[in-house]
């Protein structure tokens, strides 16, 4: 039997379950995290392909993820002004995990999610 990450009597936020998910919790950190490990890229080039983030939430993620060193943040001192984003050795530690999140949901989605992502 597997050992447990959240021990009896222990709360889920003082173990490693619960503080990766504080790093990479929320509805767009793991997006922002995948999209990145493809390539390194822009604020904009993030928003196009999150449709449905907006630009503060963007913005906010990003900063958040630097903050706590999974992702690097490079200024190019010109004009316009450019940004680049992409991941620090520790973000791209936590790529596998995200792989077999990914793998999981394509092996355990229901019958008519998958239906629905045929058609589109």
């Amino acid at each position: 039997m597997q050992k447990t990450c959240v021990p009896a009597g222990v709360k889920g936020i003082d173990t490693g379950f619960g503080y990766t998910l504080s790093l990479i919790g929320g509805k767009y950190k793991m997006i922002i995290l995948y999209l990145l490990a493809e390539k390194v890229m822009r604020h904009n080039e993030l928003k196009r392909r999150i449709d449905t983030i907006s630009f503060k939430t963007l913005s906010v993620m990003l900063k958040e993820l630097e903050s706590d060193g999974l992702i690097l943040r490079e200024e190019f001192p010109q004009v316009p002004p450019k940004v680049e984003y992409s991941l620090t050795d520790r973000g791209l530690s936590l790529i596998p995990v995200l792989h077999m999140m990914c793998e999981w949901g394509e092996t355990n989605r229901l019958p008519a999610q998958q239906a629905t992502k045929r058609q589109a």
